[in-house]
């Protein structure tokens, strides 16, 4: 529990940032919420419930929500920002007018923003040029943390202040918070999981086995490691909660919302009707198509996420993905002990084995 009663603003109604307001709030925090929506702002001041995102949990009555960015914001020591990444930076720049350089701002957001290739806490650096930025990621499904079930998170910064406020306003007894100083890692490992759990979806809805979802899994963590350390991040960091953590529990669970996207492509549904029938943004559509087009500009290697833009993007049927899969080439397992190049090599060497 903070020792002192913290000012905390939370910009978002969704889901997470529902569950973030709450427990800041439970922890002792002043928290006021931010969101666009009239009526959910008064439902959440009169009944504590977000009827739309979480309609059964019990929002702590301390929570003050509004729609004016400006009585949110004054006065808050840290501000929570759980924006989907498409409205991301709108949002901050309206915001703006009433933050300043002492607070600590947090993003909450698994995306990647469309024009620029920018993760979300490096749109806020830009916007504000501020010091204390950090990102909240990890295997943290909203409806499990309303329900209080046990739950760990990372906080990323390199800035301690920004680790510690986060630690002491959100970690308790059912919400773990853990520090990083990898903010690029934690992040990247934020967006680029959701691809893979929309791949999860699609191969558990096409009737594969625990060998497959293993192996689905631990071949995406090699592909979103490569490409994370090609634009910086430190490896380890997907050993930790935002990459290893974050990637089982949205790769398992028919409440990931690109599991649910990726279950009903598997069934036969088109993208859109698959994403109209969720109801909610899923970050790893447009993810994907982003990445791999980073990835082919950097020349790194990402056949899942490659075989997975195909199907959302140029029609290519579900079960094409499952080939994908199988059909890349048999390289290294972890690349960082035993580089790919050295497998491919000793190949040539030997004679072009292959199978």
């Amino acid at each position: 529990m903070a020792e002192q009663r913290i000012n905390v603003a939370v910009l978002g109604g969704g889901s997470f940032g529902t569950a973030l307001a709450s427990i800041a709030a439970d922890n002792g925090a002043n928290v006021r919420q931010w969101m666009r929506d009239e009526a959910l702002v008064a439902q959440i001041n009169q009944e504590h419930r977000n009827g739309r995102y979480l309609p059964n949990y019990a929002i702590n009555p301390a929570v003050q929500a509004s729609t004016h960015l400006q009585a949110v914001l004054e006065n808050a020591e840290l501000v929570l920002i759980a924006i989907p990444s498409k409205a991301f930076r709108s949002v901050v720049q309206a915001a703006k007018p009433w933050l300043t350089s002492t607070q600590i701002l947090v993003s909450t957001t698994k995306g990647i923003e469309q024009d620029s290739f920018l993760l979300m806490s490096q749109v806020l650096e830009q916007e504000t040029g501020f010091s204390h930025i950090g990102v909240i990621a990890g295997p943290n499904l909203a409806s499990e943390i309303a329900d209080k079930q046990l739950t760990a998170t990372v906080i990323a910064s390199a800035d301690s202040l920004t680790r510690t406020r986060v630690q002491q306003a959100l970690g308790c007894r059912y919400f773990r918070v853990y520090a990083s100083n990898d903010r690029h890692g934690v992040e990247l490992g934020g967006a680029l999981k959701n691809i893979y759990a929309i791949a999860a979806g699609m191969a558990a809805a096409l009737g594969m086995g625990e060998n497959t979802r293993s192996m689905l899994i631990t071949r995406a963590l090699a592909e979103m490691s490569r490409f994370a350390v090609a634009q910086g991040a430190n490896p380890m960091t997907f050993l930790g909660l935002a990459g290893v953590g974050d990637l089982i529990v949205t790769c398992s669970s028919n409440l990931s919302r690109n599991y649910r996207v990726g279950f009903a492509m598997g069934e036969g549904r088109g993208l859109e009707d698959a994403v109209s029938a969720l109801g909610q943004v899923a970050e790893g559509v447009n993810t994907v198509k982003l990445v791999c087009e980073k990835a082919r500009e950097m020349g790194v290697y990402m056949p899942l996420a490659e075989g997975l833009n195909r199907v959302l993007f140029e029609g290519v049927p579900a079960q094409e993905m499952a080939k994908t899969l199988m059909m890349g080439e048999q390289s290294s397992d972890v690349e960082f002990i035993l580089p790919r190049e050295a497998v491919q090599q000793a190949h040539r060497n030997n004679g072009g084995w292959h199978e």
